[in-house]
């Protein structure tokens, strides 16, 4: 029996969407895994996203299916991605997630695992805090929580500025955007993607 691994997230600028692409492809790594990639609603009106420069990145991520909350009860697995607001998950994650009610009610997410990765603009704006606080909605839901272990030691280099944490892969933004997911950043991402699906697998058997 193959367990299901669904990576669902949101990238305005497309830092978020490489992380959850690496993810997908270190989970598919694993045998008898399939992984799929999904984004939540956008809530930005086009002509916003166009004043915020972001209208291109957009269109590279048209192409992967808008979630459906209904969805998530389909899978072993869930790796959620989301960029930080002030420390925090981003709207349109946590508008998301805010409409998970009838599945908590049904206990429907109880014992799949859960896992995070994030973006944020600068070296410490919140990459911790903002995997932290998905944690605990995981947590209400009754998921097993997984984050990326010390296994993957390129969250331990002192080499070069990385994202990266046990709390959960991530990326470095910069304040203009401008700045793109590492080698380091991107295999941590796949790192947590196979360690997630080979957790799935275990509790799927």
């Amino acid at each position: 029996m193959k367990a299901k691994v669904l990576v669902v997230y949101y990238s305005l600028y497309g830092h978020v969407y490489k992380l959850a692409e690496a993810a997908a492809a270190g989970a598919k790594s694993v045998s008898d895994v399939e992984a799929i990639i999904r984004r939540v609603p956008e809530t930005l009106p086009a002509d916003v996203i166009e004043k915020m420069g972001a209208t291109a990145a957009q269109r590279q991520q048209a192409h992967v299916p808008v979630c459906k909350v209904d969805e998530l009860a389909g899978y072993d697995a869930i790796i959620f991605g989301a960029p930080t607001r002030f420390g925090c998950a981003c709207g349109q994650m946590r508008q998301f997630l805010d409409a998970t009610g009838q599945l908590w009610m049904k206990g429907a997410l109880v014992g799949k695992v859960g896992s995070v990765l994030t973006s944020t603009a600068t070296q410490h704006g919140g990459q911790e805090s903002t995997i932290l606080s998905l944690h605990t909605t995981l947590l209400h839901h009754g998921m097993v929580v997984v984050g990326l272990p010390y296994s993957f030691q390129g969250q331990m280099t002192a080499k070069e500025i990385t994202g990266g944490s046990p709390y959960g892969a991530s990326t470095i933004a910069g304040t203009d955007g401008s700045r793109q997911p590492s080698d380091n950043e991107l295999e941590g991402a796949r790192y947590q993607g196979q360690h997630v699906a080979n957790i799935a697998k275990k509790l799927v058997a």
